[in-house]
This record gives C-alpha cells, sequence and structure tokens, in this order.
C-alpha cells in the first residue's frame, strides 16, 4: 500500500469546535487582566501623545513617517541611513523571545501576543453578554430564536466596534492622529487608510471572535519553533501526575482506595481557552496562560489538599519529587548557562544601541559618483567628474554648511545653483545637491585620484567626511 492510500481520507486540519473558557480567579488571571489593560492601553493611547519638537517637525510621540522616511520615538529620531537601529530591535526581541522561552516556556504566547490579548478581550465581552459557560454552551446548543439573535448581534456589534477601534489606533501609528481622525470622518484621509482599517479589522473581527485557538495552532508558527528553545530545566505549565495519579472522585467509602490528589473535577479543562487537558501532557496548542492553574489551586483549597497538583514545573522535577527530594528554587532553574547566555546577548546588543544613539552625529552626509559618463573632457581640456550629495541636518533649527574637500589632485570644486560651497539646510531635513570636481587646465591627472569630501557644520562645528575618487582618461589616451 503507498503512503498515499494509507493517508487516504485522513486530515491535517480539524474543524474548529467552539470553546466556551469559565471564569476563573487566582493569581495568574489577575497578571493577565493586568497585563491586558496595559497593553491595550499602550496600543490604543500610545499615537495621542504629545511630544514637542520645535516648528517644522510632527509633535506626535511615536510617530512612523512614511512620507519622509523617518521614525520618531519621543526624543529619538531615526533616518533611513539608520536602519540599522531598526534591525537592532528587532533582533533583540528575537534574542528576547528564544531567553523567556528557555526559562519560562511559552510564556509570550499566554500573556503577552496579541492574539491572546485579543482573544481575552473578545471571551471577555462575550461572557458579559452571554454570562459564563453554562449559558453560553446552553445558548450555543438551542435553536436560534429572538433572544438568541439579540445577544449574538449585540456580540458581534461590541466585537466590530472593537476590531474597528484596533484598524484605527494601527494607522494613527503613521500620520498625525488628530489630523488623521478628522480626515476619517470626512472622507479626506488617503485611501491606503481606509484599506488598512478595513483590513486590520476583518481580521481582528475574525481572528479573535471565531479562529481564537486555530491561529495559534494552524497559523502561528512559534509552536513549532519554541520545542527547539526548550529542555528539560524549562518552567512550563504542567501536571504532577505522580501525584495525582490514579485520578477519581473523592468520597468518605474510598478513601483509602489509594487515589491520587486529582478529584477529575475537569476545572483545569473548562477554564482552558485551548480547550485541552493539561493533564495529558505537553501539547502543541497549550499556550502556558495558566488559568489552570487557579482552576486547581482553587479545587484544591477546598478539598484540603496542597496547591501545585497543576503547577510551573519541569520535566526534572518528576525524578526529584518522587525520590522526596527538595524541588529546585525558581531562581536556579531560571538562572543557567543557557538563559545567562541568552540575556548577555540581549542585553549587550540592548547597550549598544542605547550608547550609538547618544554618541551620534547631528548631520550626516552621503555621496554618490556618477557612473555614467564617468568623466566629462571639457573644451578648455580640463576632466570633470559629477557627484550627488545629500546633507541630512538632524537639528531642530536650520543650519549652514560648508564643503570642501582633500585630494593630491589640483581641483576646483562648484556646487550647481550656488555661487560658493555654503548652503543651507532646513531643520530635519534631507537637502539634495550636485557636487561638480574639475581640474586645473591642462593637468594630466591619473586615471584613479582619491578624494575625501568634507562638510562642516558653521553653528556647531560638527564635521562628516566621505571618501570617493576621480576618474580621468587612461594615460596613453592623452596624446602627445
Amino acid at each position: 500500500m503507498s503512503i498515499q492510500d494509507s493517508n487516504q481520507g485522513q486530515s491535517l486540519y480539524a474543524a474548529r469546535i467552539p470553546i466556551f473558557p469559565r471564569r476563573v480567579k487566582g493569581t495568574f488571571r489577575t497578571l493577565k487582566w493586568w497585563i491586558m489593560g496595559v497593553t491595550l492601553a499602550i496600543y490604543y493611547l500610545t499615537p495621542w501623545i504629545r511630544w514637542d519638537r520645535g516648528p517644522a517637525m510632527p509633535d506626535q510621540a511615536v510617530l512612523v513617517d512614511l512620507a519622509n522616511r523617518r521614525f520618531f520615538f519621543f526624543w529619538i529620531e531615526i533616518w533611513p541611513q539608520q536602519f540599522i537601529y531598526v534591525a537592532g530591535l528587532l533582533i533583540m526581541a528575537g534574542l528576547g523571545l528564544f531567553l523567556f522561552t528557555s526559562a519560562l516556556g511559552r510564556v509570550w504566547c499566554g500573556y503577552t501576543c496579541p492574539q491572546t490579548v485579543w482573544t481575552d478581550l473578545f471571551i471577555t465581552v462575550e461572557r458579559w453578554i452571554e454570562g459564563d459557560r453554562n449559558a453560553r454552551v446552553r445558548l450555543h446548543q438551542q435553536k436560534w430564536d429572538a433572544r438568541k439573535a439579540r445577544l449574538r448581534a449585540t456580540k458581534w456589534l461590541v466585537w466590530l466596534l472593537i476590531a474597528v477601534a484596533t484598524g484605527g489606533a494601527w494607522v494613527f501609528y503613521f500620520a498625525d492622529a488628530p489630523t488623521l481622525l478628522g480626515q476619517i470622518f470626512t472622507g479626506d484621509a488617503p485611501f491606503v487608510a481606509y484599506a488598512s482599517i478595513g483590513v486590520l479589522t476583518a481580521t481582528t473581527f475574525v481572528f479573535g471572535g471565531f479562529m481564537r485557538e486555530q491561529v495559534c495552532i494552524y497559523m502561528c508558527p512559534w509552536p513549532r519553533i519554541q520545542a527547539a528553545m526548550m529542555d528539560d530545566k524549562t518552567i512550563t505549565v504542567g501536571y504532577r501526575h505522580w501525584r495525582g495519579e490514579p485520578r477519581g472522585k473523592h468520597r468518605k467509602k474510598n478513601a483509602d482506595a489509594g487515589l491520587g490528589d486529582c478529584i477529575d473535577c475537569n476545572a483545569c479543562v473548562a477554564v482552558c481557552p485551548m480547550g485541552i487537558d493539561i493533564r495529558d501532557g505537553q501539547q502543541l496548542a497549550c499556550i502556558t496562560c495558566a488559568l489552570c492553574i487557579d482552576a486547581c489551586d482553587d479545587v484544591m483549597d477546598k478539598v484540603g489538599k496542597p496547591r501545585g497538583l497543576i503547577d510551573y514545573v519541569t520535566l526534572q522535577d518528576e525524578a526529584i519529587e518522587t525520590q522526596g527530594a527538595q524541588p529546585i528554587p525558581l531562581i536556579k532553574r531560571i538562572l543557567r548557562p543557557r538563559t545567562i547566555l541568552y540575556f548577555v546577548m540581549w542585553a549587550g546588543i540592548g547597550m549598544a544601541i542605547v550608547v550609538s544613539l547618544f554618541m551620534r552625529d547631528s548631520i550626516d552626509l552621503n555621496v554618490a559618483r556618477d557612473r555614467n559618463p564617468t568623466y566629462v573632457v571639457l573644451s578648455n581640456g580640463t576632466i570633470r567628474n559629477g557627484y550627488t550629495i545629500k546633507v541630512a541636518n538632524q537639528n531642530q533649527e536650520p543650519h549652514t554648511f560648508r564643503l570642501s574637500f582633500r585630494s593630491d589632485l589640483p581641483l576646483e570644486a562648484d556646487i550647481q545653483g550656488l555661487d560658493w560651497l555654503e548652503f543651507e539646510v532646513e531643520a530635519d531635513k534631507l537637502r539634495t545637491m550636485r557636487l561638480f570636481l574639475t581640474t586645473l587646465p591642462f593637468a594630466r591627472p591619473t586615471e584613479r585620484a582619491e578624494v575625501e569630501i568634507w562638510i562642516e557644520d558653521q553653528q556647531t562645528r560638527e564635521r562628516a567626511a566621505v571618501d570617493s575618487f576621480f576618474l580621468a582618461p587612461k594615460v596613453e589616451d592623452w596624446g602627445p
């Protein structure tokens, strides 16, 4: 039988079964409330924070200015040629995921992933409108009537409003928020703004309301990657089966039946937003949100058993605890060579970015030499090379710059459209100009000569230089 025949009828995708997680109280649920509130507040409110940068500068604290190809973050301004800072932040984000995953498993997925945060928000709205788990299950199973239609319509309307606010908040990061908001309501906003809001509204509404756990299981690659980041010392949510098994109902008549601490109440399953049973072991769908810990601890308190049947544990804990030894302290689990290495790399890149930001120049010079033609022979026999120079003034007021050069060749410099080598660049602007270097009459330069092109800020005396070269005909082409 071929592999194709043996797999016939099997599907790699399972149709979604609606999950109705029950409300739970506890340490980790409270932590998730706080994280959800803080992250949503940061996302929705950040574009509205004002920051005075002076005249002719945007007053938005965080702004991705695509039109002028700049990124503003409070007092920090990043230009296109400084994209290395953005690359550094992306590397830090990757190393941060490696660090937290190797130490605490999928803690990012359980607490701060946007899909988790918005899904949690949508579930909260659903619970407010339709009731807790049992009420939502009954509503799902009953036939459509006026009450069910009213509750569903109300829920979907609130979801849609949240989704619209989500898409709207995103576009405010790319333009002045108050101005763009007015343009959106008057119909004067760019088409790309309406398109972005529409796409993000649709994806937020569908992913947070109807696909939820399927996004984590089928669309997100991180559950498959994170397995390589974890080992037997990684702390993650797990079930102490060596303490809980054999599970069963604890009644007086079978108190001595040798049952474990698990009373098989399924509270951990009822609160799970992914609909899994943590007692089955580590699973791809588990996002380690730790709500099952809160549910189990509450049950253990009621039946008079010690907490921690479901807890943050490692694979090493089984061997240690079954032998009666003391568990390894949490700090020792986290501080180990692998996590320390990740942290040192992460912190090192962060420190390098901070130091570089404070030490960078306030001016920037870019020189591009003409490639076609590489040189021009003028009527008087002189050789001319053309260059495109770009000077960025990263100060908050206009500055005057003076251009100079250094070369072993006797050259003259001329900036197209100017009578001298001084020019002004507006505040926080980039000015592009044409520079021509010309040999003195009847000079016969070598085929290639090095040239240093300098600019000096006449206010701050700060200088910047770029190495280039000057080309001329081959010596044998000069003739007698």
